[in-house]
């Protein structure tokens, strides 16, 4: 009996090295969450939007605090400053930038503003300011301004040095001192509108906060409770729903007042509605499947299957629904504070820069310029996220 289970060499065959390597896993397993990163990073838009606002969140909170201005710190003989500055070279080798409102400014070459240039005569009746700076006699005539007031590109001044005319600059520069130049009341664009950014993504913040924990448990519990608890919670939600959000920020302000706060609260009270009812529908598809039933027979709590089971399946949807609601959000508290119920003076919010700027759209294009491309640039950056984060969490599309 034991001969029969005896071996001999001419029994063993050498394994060839490609046959054993065949079966060889050489790909590193990846979870749910690393494969929806891997496919993320491949999209260069959604990469190129998570960039954006990373680095406007880093602006919006260091920039300020490095900056030599507040946003609130006026100076009156800076304002409408241009973000880019027309230099005129005098005999002595200094510089000077004529204001659109036929101010005169020193500047150093590289376009630091050194100060204003009080006029030391002025003409009303002609039309003529004179200027002397360092012995140097200017003379600005702005009677071409009523003439030429409807002609675009013509020239609105003329510049005499020492005697001699000086119609066309002699270089133009950025503006060194106000990057994004100043406002009517000379504070620095720049740092306003990195301040609005501080705001915005502070709206961003609370909105998704909101949605996230009001709108998750709400739309959760209705959902799997069911029955007429979950028929109650849907008028509720139909309810909140029909009132409009104007109405919700008019009433606000006579109880409360103006402000960031008043803004917070009244997006706050809101913006879970969306999320509740797409949590609701998750939650009602996943609670009918075999591993929902099978924790129950075991004995899991409702809340225990809410929280470990029914919430992290659904957690692609909501993520998704999350990041393109940001930009709702953010574009609504524009809107409301340039309609002036947003933030109060001295504060600083795009939608009140843009508000701001709209008087002087014609002559000082750049200050409404400056806010709406801010608005865009974040709202394009959240869409193009929310794009990439709806591909990368679709299971279906894994590989």
């Amino acid at each position: 009996m034991i001969d029969q289970f005896k071996t001999t060499p001419d029994m063993w065959e050498p394994i060839i090295l490609e046959d054993r390597e065949k079966d060889k896993i050489v790909r590193k397993s990846l979870t749910y969450w690393q494969d929806a990163w891997r496919r993320l990073k491949k999209n260069h838009l959604s990469m190129l939007g998570l960039g954006v606002i990373i680095l406007l969140a880093f602006a919006a909170i260091v920039g300020p605090v490095l900056s030599p201005y507040s946003y609130s710190d006026q100076d009156l003989n800076m304002s409408n400053m241009p973000p880019r500055l027309e230099l005129h070279k005098l005999d002595d080798g200094t510089f000077v930038h004529v204001h659109k409102e036929y101010r005169l400014y020193e500047v150093t070459e590289n376009g630091e503003l050194i100060g204003r240039v009080q006029h030391t005569k002025e003409d009303m009746v002609n039309k003529v300011r004179e200027f002397e700076l360092n012995g140097n006699e200017i003379v600005i005539d702005y009677k071409l301004a009523a003439i030429n007031k409807d002609v675009p590109n013509a020239p609105k001044f003329t510049l005499t040095i020492n005697g001699q005319e000086n119609a066309t600059p002699d270089k133009t520069v950025w503006n060194k001192t106000y990057l994004f130049g100043t406002d009517t009341l000379g504070r620095d664009i720049f740092v306003r509108n990195l301040y609005g950014a501080r705001i915005s993504l502070l709206i961003a913040l609370v909105a998704t906060i909101v949605q996230f924990f009001i709108g998750v448990i709400y739309g959760g519990v209705s959902g799997y409770v069911g029955g007429r608890v979950d028929n109650f919670m849907m008028r509720v939600v139909d309810i909140v729903d029909t009132i409009p959000l104007m109405l919700y920020v008019i009433l606000l302000m006579v109880v409360l007042g103006a402000g960031l706060m008043t803004i917070i609260i009244a997006l706050g009270s809101v913006y879970w509605v969306r999320m509740a009812r797409l949590v609701r529908g998750q939650v009602l598809s996943i609670k009918e499947n075999e591993f929902i039933l099978a924790a129950r027979t075991l004995g899991a709590s409702p809340w225990r299957i809410m929280v470990r089971h029914l919430i992290p399946n659904s957690m692609g949807a909501i993520i998704v629904s999350l990041a393109m609601m940001v930009p709702s959000a953010i574009f609504t508290e524009s809107f409301l504070s340039f309609i002036g119920l947003g933030v109060s003076a001295p504060q600083a919010s795009w939608g009140t820069l843009a508000s701001d700027a709209m008087g002087g759209l014609r002559t000082y294009a750049y200050q409404l310029f400056v806010p709406s491309f801010f608005i865009s640039m974040t709202v394009l950056s959240f869409n193009f996220l929310g794009d990439g984060l709806r591909d990368a969490l679709d299971p279906r599309l894994r590989k």
